[in-house]
This record gives structure tokens, sequence and C-alpha cells, in this order.
């Protein structure tokens, strides 16, 4: 997912630093938004999904095999990318229904409230229901996060065992590092009225979230795995980590 979420965007950018020109079509840009939202929006629930089964792991350890069974959890991914499409399909289709002013967009990629300040109508109505459905898919699933956190905070705080506490909380760790990264600067760009977006500002937090954080996605996932972190160690003329 973060593989295809940062080819989306990058491609183009590479082609616009390198080259003269520094077009892309109306066609490409549409195509661009869509894949970009829907994409961002199955990231955004797929977290939620994540967040589920920590808490599962967490809160009910002796059931976890039987709530999180394969079945369960395939329709849950299924869930999650169909709920990312309709959430891209719902956008890209407001956008194409606003008749646009302008041709330059001061951006590194086609993003929705670029769109929106070349509109040559008036945005109100529209903007409500992006702001629908950015909420359902974005405040949702981050406040269905949290409130799984809640409750995983809680269970840990009754385990009396210092290694078992550092045993939940580092099941737990990445995960809430990614889902910082990507709610903060997603709910930034997002759920703030257009008039007050500032696309210098939306510049820097857009390149935070569609190439820093994919990036260092598979680092924050996998330095608890053994074998990665000696493969890391190697890598930095240490040798083999001893812990």
């Amino acid at each position: 997912l973060d593989l295809c979420f940062t080819t989306s965007t990058v491609p183009q950018l590479l082609i616009n630093l390198h080259g003269l020109d520094k077009t892309i079509s109306y066609g490409g840009c549409v195509a661009q938004l869509f894949i970009f939202l829907a994409l961002g929006s199955t990231e955004c629930l797929i977290l939620v999904a994540m967040a589920f089964d920590r808490y599962a792991a967490v809160c009910n350890p002796l059931h976890y095999t039987t709530i999180m069974h394969p079945v369960f959890c395939r329709a849950l991914t299924i869930s999650c990318w169909i709920g990312g499409l309709v959430n891209s399909l719902i956008q890209t289709g407001l956008v194409m229904a606003m008749r646009l002013c302008g041709h330059q967009i001061n951006h590194f990629f086609c993003e929705m409230p670029v769109f929106l300040k070349l509109a040559c109508e008036d945005t109100e109505g529209t903007e409500a229901k992006m702001f629908v459905a950015r909420t359902i898919a974005l405040a949702c699933p981050a406040v269905l996060t949290l409130g799984s956190y809640v409750h995983i905070v809680r269970a840990v705080l009754k385990i009396k065992s210092m290694s078992g506490r550092r045993k939940a909380f580092g099941t737990c760790g990445s995960h809430l590092v990614v889902v910082s990264l990507l709610y903060g600067s997603g709910i930034y760009t997002y759920l703030q009225p257009v008039r007050r977006y500032s696309e210098s500002k939306g510049k820097f937090v857009a390149l935070f979230y569609t190439i820093v954080t994919p990036m260092f996605n598979p680092l924050i996932y996998t330095l608890r795995n053994k074998d990665v972190k000696g493969a890391l160690w190697k890598v930095l003329g240490r040798g083999t980590d001893p812990g």
C-alpha cells in the first residue's frame, strides 16, 4: 500500500524536477487525484483495522485467534479497500463537476485543496459534501483508533509485571507512531477550510505524508524484529546488536 501510495506522486514529481516541461494533462491530474485519495483513504481505514488487532491482542489475548480469524481479517481488509475507493470516487466526482478558471497548480501533485482554489464558482456546497466524506474517511478512523488505545492503555496498566507492560507497549508502539504521523498531517490538510489553506505550508505537509511517512513505515514496523535489527546494526558497521 505504501509503495503504491508513493508511486502515485513521486514519478511525476521527478519528471517535473528533471525536465523543462512541468505540465500534466487534466485527465492525468484527475487520475492522480483519484489514485492518491483511494490509497490514502484505504491506509486510514487499515490503520483502524490494525488498531482493532492490537486491541484484541492486548485486551483479549486468550480469544485473539478466535476474534482475528483469517476469514474475518480478509473481510476487514476488503472492506477497507472498498471504503477507500468509494471515498475517492465521491470526492473526485465532486471535483470533476466543478468549473475551473485557472490552469496552474502551485503544488508538486494534484491535491484536493489546490483544485478547490482553482474553482470559478462558489465551492461552499462542494466543501460541505467533501467535509462529510473526509470526516468519515479520516476523523472517524482517528477517533476509533484513539478509542482502541484508551482500552489498551487501561489493560496494560493492570499488568503487574514490567516485562509484560513493555511487551504490550512494544506491540502497539510502532503502530501508534504511524497513526500519529499520518492522521496528524492528514487532518491538518483536509479538515480545514480552503480559505485557510496555505499553499507553502500545504506543500511541506504533503511532502511529509506522501514521501517521508511511507518511507519510514517499513522501518517503524520492522525494527521490532530481531533479524532486521541485527541487519541494521551490521549495515551501520557495529556488528551484531547484543540485545
